[in-house]
């Protein structure tokens, strides 16, 4: 039996693997061995339906990093694992992904981020205060503006358009972009930790 979670699953690794664009209802319901009426029964249309797929990616994605952040020792082992899951994110989706639903339909990705409370800024000012409570991070630091920073910064790290990656390997940025940034906010003792903690920041694919 072909269920709105099927659809919903199958539609997502449809869409990251070949973009929104190309990705039709027809092909959803090929890929299914099913009828368009069974998507229709669960979805108005394409958007309804990319917006499920949404909403579930950003569910997961929350709580993947809510068990690295309850996993890790200190706030930097837990910045490098979650640095490590983005960017290995970042190979198993087609870029068109995100760049088709940007620009075919604009507002959808912050009105799913939105509805699950901004979690990845959430999450990296929860770690802020944590650094700072722990003497890591400087007890001066603005939290908001520091979480803010830093997701532009992971954002920058994926622009192939600034960055091709056939000059600009992930750990060249990693090290030229990120760890720079965090040693910045860090004091004495978080340097120290970062210095010790560097491999989590080269990521092997």
């Amino acid at each position: 039996m072909v269920t709105k979670e099927i659809i919903i699953e199958t539609a997502t690794q449809l869409f990251m693997e070949h973009g929104v664009k190309t990705v039709t209802i027809d092909r959803i319901v090929k890929e299914l061995r099913t009828s368009k009426r069974t998507i229709y029964s669960h979805f108005e249309d394409k958007v309804s339906l990319l917006t499920a797929c949404l909403d579930v990616y950003n569910v997961k994605i929350c709580a993947e990093n809510d068990e690295i952040i309850q996993s890790a020792s200190n706030v930097l082992e837990a910045m490098g694992h979650l640095h490590q899951k983005i960017v290995r994110r970042s190979y198993l989706v087609n870029p068109n992904f995100f760049g088709d639903i940007i620009h075919y339909y604009p507002g959808l990705l912050n009105e799913s981020y939105q509805r699950y409370d901004n979690y990845a800024h959430r999450q990296l000012v929860q770690l802020a205060d944590a650094g700072i409570k722990d003497g890591i991070f400087q007890e001066d630091m603005d939290v908001e503006v520091v979480g803010k920073t830093v997701l532009q910064l992971l954002k920058l790290l994926k622009d192939n358009s600034i960055f091709p990656v056939t000059e600009f390997s992930k750990e060249r940025l990693t090290f030229g972009i990120m760890v720079p940034y965090l040693r910045g906010l860090c004091t004495i003792k978080g340097i120290e930790l970062l210095h010790i903690q560097e491999e989590l920041f080269r990521v092997s694919i």
